[in-house]
C-alpha cells in the first residue's frame, strides 16, 4: 500500500501545531500560577519560560516546514519527542499516570507520523 506524501506531512505537521499548542498552554498556565503565588523565584521561573517558548517556538516551525512541504524540521520533531517520551518515564516513576498516558500517546503518535512522513523525492 503506497503512502499518500501530502497526506503523511498534514498529519505530522497537525500532530505537531498541537504539541506546540500544549507547550505554550503550559508556559502560560505557568505565569498564571506564578502571579498568583505567595513567593517565588525569579530565574529559575525565567528559565522554565525560556525553554517552554523556544520549545513551543520550535515545535511551531517544524510543523510550518512539515506543512509546506519542507523537510527541515524533521530532525528537531524527532528529537523532542524523544525527549517527551524520556519525560514519560519520569512521571510513571514518580506514578503520575494522568499525565504520562496522554503524554505518551501523544508523543508517540507525533513520533511515528514524523517518521512515516519521509520525502520519496530525495
Amino acid at each position: 500500500m503506497k503512502q499518500d506524501p501530502a497526506k503523511a506531512r498534514g498529519i505530522a505537521a497537525t500532530l505537531l501545531f498541537i504539541e506546540a499548542g500544549v507547550v505554550l498552554v503550559l508556559a502560560s498556565w505557568l505565569l498564571v500560577l506564578t502571579f498568583t503565588a505567595d513567593s517565588f523565584e525569579f530565574l529559575p521561573l525565567l528559565g522554565v519560560l525560556l525553554f517552554a517558548l523556544l520549545g513551543g517556538g520550535g515545535l511551531l516551525l517544524c510543523g510550518l516546514f512539515y506543512k509546506s512541504g519542507k523537510y527541515y524540521g524533521r530532525a528537531p520533531a524527532v528529537l523532542a519527542n524523544l525527549i517527551a517520551l524520556g519525560v514519560v518515564s519520569y512521571q510513571v516513576e514518580a506514578h503520575l499516570w494522568f499525565v504520562a498516558i496522554p503524554l505518551a500517546a501523544l508523543a508517540g503518535t507525533t513520533l511515528i507520523s514524523v517518521l512515516r512522513a519521509i520525502p520519496t523525492d530525495l
